[in-house]
């Protein structure tokens, strides 16, 4: 009798069990899937989004024939970057390679433009939700309307890494590129990402919902001159085009 009883009991629970697990699954069923801009790969962003390379290199012409012109001042800080850190950039970690090469070069640059509320943004904190997924994550750096909390951003710097074996940083900065086009609704954005002494520099565009098409410049190397003054340059092209739009 007392098996008899157990053994009913037994069942119930097992059903109250079944019935637990289905609620947490069909729970775990409707959760948005959350990715991480550090985390996401080339094979997630074509999951999320229909994200095509092209190959023309004729759009940033504009960009790289600038007619910048540098003085004789800031040729000898980039030269003396490069004397002084040039042979150490490979084994630099990350940190390493940030405050000593990639910072100093960004506050020359200086995109601190405090009377029209323009800074640089180190670790940016950004999210981007929709009905199917959310992005969110830190940003290593952005430019971005905006002195006490970012508000708008207009350009995206990732990832300060040695090699890209560490962690690929293109499909992280689309994926931050991404979120800036469709936060701000614009069709073009522009950015750039660094693997060791290597910059490339990618414009993004916007062809519909969820659609997307970028370019990826030829690599610049921070430790040749010539490359580092064309890096700085293009730079200051970006912070121009920046207080350009700001001031109408």
């Amino acid at each position: 009798m007392n098996s008899a009883i157990e053994l009913k009991q037994l069942k119930k629970e097992i059903k109250a069990l079944k019935k637990q697990i289905a609620i947490l699954t069909e729970k775990n069923e409707d959760k948005i899937p959350v990715y991480q801009y550090s985390k996401i790969r080339d094979v997630e962003l074509k999951k999320l989004f229909k994200i095509e390379k092209k190959l023309s290199t004729t759009v940033f012409n504009n960009w790289f024939n600038n007619e910048i012109c540098l003085n004789e001042e800031v040729i000898n800080f980039l030269q003396k970057l490069i004397e002084q850190h040039g042979n150490l950039i490979g084994d630099y970690n990350e940190e390493d390679l940030k405050i000593y090469h990639i910072a100093p070069l960004l506050s020359k640059v200086n995109f601190f433009l405090k009377d029209k509320e323009i800074r640089g943004f180190y670790e940016l904190p950004m999210s981007y939700t929709t009905e199917q997924f959310i992005l969110n994550g830190n940003a290593d750096f952005v430019v971005s309307e905006g002195l006490i909390e970012s508000k708008k951003p207009y350009f995206f710097i990732q990832e300060f890494k040695r090699h890209e074996e560490y962690g690929n940083p293109r499909p992280q900065l689309l994926a931050e590129l991404i979120s800036a086009v469709e936060l701000n609704e614009w069709i073009f954005i522009k950015g750039a990402y660094i693997a060791g002494s290597n910059w490339y520099f990618v414009i993004l565009e916007k062809l519909a919902l969820h659609k997307y098409q970028y370019f990826i410049s030829q690599q610049f190397n921070s430790t040749k001159i010539e490359d580092l003054k064309s890096i700085y340059k293009n730079l200051l092209y970006v912070k121009n085009e920046i207080l350009a739009a700001i001031t109408g």
